[in-house]
């Protein structure tokens, strides 16, 4: 989801993801190919109707031949690609993958643990969960209408649109010298960013066969085992050197690793051309009214609705504590009554009103589309509840150096990134998934419950690291099979729909763990902060709450240094337990999935994984 996270770094996010040792099968019409062994078999397989296979010869001999015709032209263009490229080219795809997010795990990492910094610079430390919530909003918002770019316009298109929101994020990162510059620049670089990885997941999906799936998002989540040691050294070197030139570098080197996979898409395309695989539709709308189809089509009122509305929805819970009033501040419950309005007029809007819906609500007659939402959701909140004061309460608590506060952070980076290759070839083999999550669901509740123990000071760091191994192993395997279970579900032609969809559920869910987050640490914090501290440093209060610099200037052992982490214990604990309360719910959510045999399902043709 994620994802994706930035967070776990699979947000995706989640920890989205594609193979690193290719699974092939050649064409069915190649019998040569049917003495290689797993590792050389390339797949092509025919298409899938509603998850059945067709029955008869002769369809299941068209289809090999040629691109669905009851496709979109985005879906039948990619099956086209598949059905006339080498396997060279599925390997240079698969590995420019896996070098994408090898970059998206270096820059996430790097920005999670220097953006409390950032935020001190304009001692605005405490808004931090101000700034996910807008970018999650936004982010969750362009999912829907990215996944009809794909479909509508090619794989190709919306990847390279994405690119362009990513690079604007970073170059107004590098440029920016205040908060309000910075937050809007966050939500360019979060769409940017989250919008990549999620074009790059429905492109491994699209090369890919079913049962090889879970391996594929294994395998492109293993960059972040690297980052997870490079990426809080580069930002322990640049918190005391220039922050912002870091953006600029990765402004520069995202274009060149971005523009191959955008080369191979677009020249496969004009090969399948050229063998007759793709077929254009002509369109006799004239400007206006090719404006208008795009509107509609892109439900861009519903857009404006879910984006705005769940903005001002979310905002009023992490503003209160700042309102002159509090909670009974005027503003503060319009924005809580707007939001919530607006919120509820999309609803109707979209199920009524809407020309072109911005939700496929037939999708949600399937259980397990439905499960897999509703673990993804859970599985969100309850991360982001804590999450994002974590790196600063292990900095001033725990005394660590932002480097190794970022080692601690990244646990689950290293463990998942080994781990689910594992799981990958499991689901594989077995052709089964959802007995993983019997597994997975207790272990994470338990180690995010065993947090509430150990997340306070005078503990060992020890042990925060036992529990983010616990938390690592049940939440990276229950985020892959939340992808593979949602894509299992449905044929083709949905595959981008049903990702969309599952990362709207997802950046909501991040958004309102966020909010939880925010409104917990400042409805506790200061109150704390206020009763620990010693009178003589009630003088500097506002800047102790506001910037983490200010915290770690007191040395460890001196009152107010350990007034300090009293008050993190006191905040922390709190959104460990409010983040375990809403995870307990996942144990319902994963009753919902059903127990398919991917080995058994097609969906993708030609030369894939």
């Amino acid at each position: 989801m994620a994802n994706s996270h930035d967070e776990p770094a699979i947000a995706m996010d989640a920890i989205s993801a594609a193979p690193a040792a290719a699974v092939h099968e050649q064409p069915a019409v190649n019998e040569k190919a049917q003495g290689h062994d797993d590792i050389n078999e390339i797949t092509a397989a025919p298409r899938e109707e509603g998850g059945v296979l067709e029955g008869e010869e002769e369809a299941e001999k068209r289809d090999l031949e040629m691109p669905g015709q009851d496709l979109q032209q985005g879906v039948r263009d990619v099956e086209a690609i598949t059905l006339s490229w080498s396997k060279w080219h599925l390997a240079a795809v698969l590995f420019n993958i896996w070098m994408l997010y090898f970059v998206n795990a270096m820059q996430s990492s790097i920005l999670s643990n220097l953006i409390p910094f950032l935020t001190s610079d304009w001692e605005s430390h405490a808004l931090l969960t101000t700034i996910y919530v807008v970018s999650d909003a936004m982010s969750a918002a362009v999912y829907i209408p990215l996944s009809k770019i794909m479909d509508m316009f090619g794989r190709a298109q919306g990847f390279l649109f994405m690119i362009g929101c990513a690079l604007l994020g970073l170059i107004m990162m590098a440029a920016c010298n205040n908060l309000p510059t910075f937050c809007a620049a966050y939500v360019f670089y979060n769409i940017g960013f989250y919008g990549m990885t999620y074009c790059v997941d429905v492109i491994t999906a699209d090369v890919t066969s079913v049962k090889s799936r879970g391996l594929a998002y294994a395998f492109t989540s293993s960059p972040y085992i690297i980052s997870a040691f490079a990426g809080p050294k580069a930002a322990d070197d640049a918190v005391y050197d220039n922050m912002r030139w870091t953006f600029g570098c990765f402004a520069i080197i995202l274009p060149f690793v971005a523009a191959p996979l955008y080369w191979i898409l677009r020249t496969s395309l004009n090969k399948a051309q050229n063998f007759g695989f793709v077929e254009r539709e002509k369109n006799n709308r004239t400007f206006m009214q090719s404006v208008w189809f795009y509107i509609v089509e892109f439900d861009i009122v519903g857009v404006l609705l879910f984006s705005c509305g769940l903005a001002v929805f979310y905002l009023p819970f992490d503003l209160a504590s700042l309102a002159p009033n509090g909670w009974a501040s005027g503003y503060i419950i319009a924005m809580i009554v707007v939001g919530f309005s607006v919120l509820c007029f999309f609803v109707v809007y979209e199920w009524k009103l809407a020309p072109k819906p911005m939700i496929t609500w037939s999708i949600f007659s399937n259980r397990t589309v439905i499960g897999a939402c509703l673990l993804d959701v859970t599985y969100q909140i309850s991360y982001y509840c804590w999450n994002y004061y974590f790196s600063s309460f292990l900095m001033v608590v725990n005394d660590l150096s932002v480097a190794e506060a970022g080692y601690v952070g990244d646990t689950f980076d290293v463990v998942s990134g080994v781990l689910l290759l594992f799981v990958g070839y499991l689901i594989r083999r077995t052709g089964r998934f959802k007995w993983l999550l019997y597994i997975a669901v207790p272990l994470y509740i338990f180690a995010q419950g065993l947090m509430i123990y150990f997340r306070r000071p005078n503990q060992n760091v020890g042990y925060l690291v036992m529990c983010q191994i616990f938390i690592s192993i049940g939440g990276s395997v229950f985020i892959l099979i939340e992808q593979v279970a949602i894509l299992a579900a449905v044929d083709h032609q949905h595959v981008a729909t049903a990702l969309a969809l599952l990362n709207v559920v997802g950046t909501v869910g991040d958004g309102a763990g966020s909010t939880i987050c925010g409104a917990i640490w400042q409805n506790t914090f200061a109150k704390a902060l206020y009763m620990y501290l010693p009178e003589d440093a009630l003088d500097n209060f506002d800047n102790i709450y506001e910037d983490i610099y200010t915290q770690l200037d007191y040395p460890v052992g001196n009152a107010t240094r350990t007034a300090i982490q009293e008050a993190y214990g006191y905040a922390q604990t709190r959104m460990l337990a409010a983040g375990t309360g809403v995870i307990g719910l996942a144990l319902i959510w994963m009753l919902f999935i059903k127990n398919i045999d991917v080995s058994k399902l097609h969906q993708t043709k030609g030369m894939v994984f």
